[in-house]
């Protein structure tokens, strides 16, 4: 997203970053999200200072709203921000029809970037055992109706039998994300993938190929080559580990990113941040799992994985090889685990959510 500027050794502060439980099982894994981001900081020679705020059901009962407005300001003022799932289905009847609380973060910073990687751990069953690729998904427009409009949604029903969507394409959304994903490709096997549906949709989703075909020029080095999303879901299944980096649209990311992760072991290990030039949060793919709530059961490794890739994101942008060093060590410490043979009961294993973190904050110290 950013150059990678001349590596400093350590910060003089300490980095400081949002913390946002949200709901569900948030409340289990945020907190040893916080604890393994603070082991692995702390290992590489420097600090988090953790700046708590509310988000979610619990906000709309201290501040009588999901997406508090001292909330939003705080976030302008801190370094990255981690925030749980959500659960805005089970919020009150006003508060359902409204952007959900990640959305509303998504709008306000304008984090167009939605980085989903997809790789295969060993120790975890996977489709594709091979895969390794990374889709870059269009966050702000495309065919949503939550992210086209600057007043109002992009839904709506001129009489009770008809209902109409608005998808938005600009040029300067697929400039960005293009080199977004350009930009990535260089730093892994130097091929993107550019996914669209051309054939049906040739003027919105048309632009977003053409407009991403011009700015690969601007990279010679790197392979492009393209797709309709039909075909791209079924050369995933086929061929998945074949793939670099894959960039698309807001809703064919969001499903293929979804495939992915499945196709590489699970939603449960996969992670996800949402950028912008100067903003990035940590957000795991998977939803907030009412059902198992409380109950120390949930799968953290998404949420771990997704603050890994914040604190690497975070050490390109300011040349910090300390937050670089901590986002490697969580990786390795979540790998490290699920090999032994230690995961949680959607992965087959038997380990709560509290002993797999204990596990993993004890590699992410040692390494």
């Amino acid at each position: 997203m950013s150059d990678t500027r001349a590596m400093t050794v350590g910060r003089a502060h300490a980095v400081r970053i949002g913390l946002m439980t949200g709901d569900g099982i948030g409340h289990e894994i945020v907190p040893a999200t916080q604890q393994v981001v603070s082991a692995a900081v702390a290992a590489a020679g420097a600090a988090v200072d953790w700046v708590a705020l509310p988000l979610g059901r619990d906000a709309i009962d201290t501040h009588g709203t999901p997406v508090p407005d001292s909330t939003l300001d705080a976030l302008d003022g801190l370094d990255g921000w981690i925030l749980g799932p959500h659960d805005s289905a089970s919020y009150p009847a006003p508060f359902q029809g409204q952007l959900p609380p990640g959305g509303a973060i998504r709008k306000r910073f304008d984090l167009f970037a939605n980085i989903r990687p997809a790789r295969a751990l060993t120790g975890v069953a996977a489709t594709v055992p091979g895969m390794d690729l990374v889709v870059v998904r269009e966050n702000t427009e495309g065919l949503y109706a939550d992210r086209n409009m600057f007043v109002g949604s992009g839904e709506f029903m001129p009489t009770p039998d008809v209902a109409l969507a608005v998808g938005v394409v600009t040029r300067r959304a697929c400039e960005r994300i293009a080199h977004a994903a350009f930009t990535l490709a260089r730093s892994r096997r130097k091929h993107v993938t550019i996914v669209h549906k051309a054939n049906v949709l040739s003027m919105t989703t048309g632009l977003f190929r053409d407009v991403c075909v011009e700015v690969g020029e601007q990279y010679p080095d790197v392979v492009v080559d393209d797709e309709h999303v039909d075909a791209m879901a079924a050369l995933l299944v086929r061929r998945g580990a074949d793939f670099d980096v894959v960039v698309t649209e807001n809703m064919f990311g969001d499903i293929l990113s979804d495939l992915t992760a499945e196709l590489s072991g699970s939603l449960g290990t996969a992670p996800s941040v949402n950028a912008s030039e100067s903003k990035a949060m940590a957000q795991a793919a998977h939803g907030a799992a009412p059902d198992i709530a409380g109950h120390n059961r949930a799968n953290p490794t998404a949420l771990f994985l997704s603050a890994a890739m914040l604190l690497e994101w975070l050490g390109e942008k300011n040349g910090d090889r300390t937050l670089l060093s901590a986002g490697q060590r969580i990786i390795r410490a979540v790998e490290g685990t699920i090999a032994a043979g230690v995961a949680t009961a959607d992965l087959g294993g038997l380990a709560s959510t509290s002993e797999f973190t204990e596990m993993v904050l004890a590699r992410a110290q040692r390494w």
